[in-house]
């Protein structure tokens, strides 16, 4: 694997540290800023919502930039939101900060993905994206237990300015080692990348991702007031238990990776259903520390390796003109279904209480299993544009 690769998992380090932090600053937020929980967790699903309108847009306004320039001036945007939500004195401003963010997170990740894939063999495009993908794993994993930790001691906007720093880390290393496309071909004519729109097996790929990923958000949107709420547990085992959640993403990304390299299909049915049943359990999970801790390594490992099959059902089904506007769509596709999750979540919560947010989210991802099983029964796409893109 390319030296490139791990720059470009450190852009995805620094985006989904940005993009998870929230989630172990709820309640520090809701304090200082006198909102409910529940209005807290709309700053997760505006972000998405953010991140689905910006990733076709700018993809498309900028599909005839170089790469690697698109790259940096997208991290420059992420520094600026990210120093902008660390100032922000109200709800509004912090909602501003946090759109502001979102709008380079699905381009990043869709061109990134694509650069990644050309960088590889075609039996290794699963493993790059996947290796990519380990950034956003890492991030959880780290950046966001060291969030919530900075969070504790110096408040919730010195977490923000710390992701501010790391974005101009990225920057710098992104820089330094992610190649120039001089050879580049022409981007394809707008007609024949927009054709993607039209392909039935797209946008049910994009339909996977939605319903599929939405049912994970629905629980990990309020991990934090499920743990202290419900299991009890201190500021410290907190940080613990989602740096082992983040342990459990970068094994499930990298399983996930590993799965779809031998068979794409395969690896999404497995996988889709392997987090359906652990939403559906998430409900007896939380009663004791011990019990909540492991549940959260295994919630990490399963939601993760849905990730690199969806994306690489989607890139199949895309041909190469349509695959770096299909790849952000699909990025998008994750985080309108962190939107959803969070929003059935914060419903589920309302109406029920906290402990009912595991079975709202197995039955958002029972969804994406149903249109995986579809999708499956369905006439691929062509054979020529399959092998080229797989």
């Amino acid at each position: 694997m390319p030296l490139s690769l791990l720059a470009l998992a450190a852009g995805a380090f620094g985006i989904g540290t940005t993009e998870f932090i929230i989630m172990g600053l709820l309640t520090q937020v809701s304090t200082d800023l006198g909102i409910g929980i529940p209005t807290a967790g709309t700053l997760i699903s505006g972000y998405a919502v953010g991140v689905a309108v910006g990733a076709p847009v700018l993809t498309l306004l900028t599909r005839s930039w170089p790469r690697k320039r698109l790259l940096l001036a997208l991290m420059l945007i992420f520094i600026a939101g990210n120093a902008a939500a660390a100032l922000a004195p109200s709800y509004g401003w912090l909602m501003a900060a946090r759109v502001l963010t979102s709008l380079t997170h699905g381009t990043f990740f869709g061109v990134g993905a694509v650069v990644a894939t050309g960088l590889v063999a075609a039996d290794k495009r699963a493993s790059a994206i996947a290796l990519m993908f380990s950034g956003l794993t890492l991030a959880t994993l780290l950046g966001v237990p060291a969030g919530a930790w900075i969070g504790q001691h110096f408040g919730w906007r010195a977490s923000f300015a710390a992701v501010a720093l790391v974005g101009t880390l990225a920057y710098a290393i992104l820089a330094l080692f992610v190649p120039r496309d001089r050879q580049r071909p022409e981007p394809a004519p707008l007609s024949q990348e927009l054709a993607v729109l039209g392909r039935p097996q797209v946008w049910m790929g994009l339909g996977i991702t939605v319903f599929g990923f939405a049912g994970l958000f629905a629980l990990y949107t309020y991990i934090e007031p499920l743990l202290r709420q419900v299991t009890g547990m201190s500021d410290n085992l907190v940080a613990v238990t989602l740096l082992l959640f983040g342990a459990g993403l970068a094994a499930g990304n990298l399983l996930g990776g590993r799965m779809a390299d031998r068979g794409v299909m395969q690896a999404l049915l497995l996988t889709v259903s392997g987090l359906m049943v652990a939403l559906a359990v998430g409900h007896w999970a939380f009663a004791r520390p011990a019990v909540a801790m492991a549940y959260t390594i295994v919630l990490g490992t399963v939601a993760f390796a849905t990730v690199a099959p969806m994306q690489i059902r989607v890139l199949q089904q895309a041909g190469p003109a349509g695959a770096t506007l299909a790849s952000s769509l699909n990025i998008a596709a994750f985080n309108l279904g962190n939107a959803l999750g969070a929003w059935a979540g914060g419903l589920a919560l309302s109406g029920l209480g906290l402990l009912s947010v595991g079975w709202a989210g197995a039955g958002l991802t029972a969804v994406g299993l149903l249109l995986a099983l579809w999708s499956g029964r369905k006439p691929a796409a062509a054979a020529g544009q399959q092998e080229q893109c797989a």
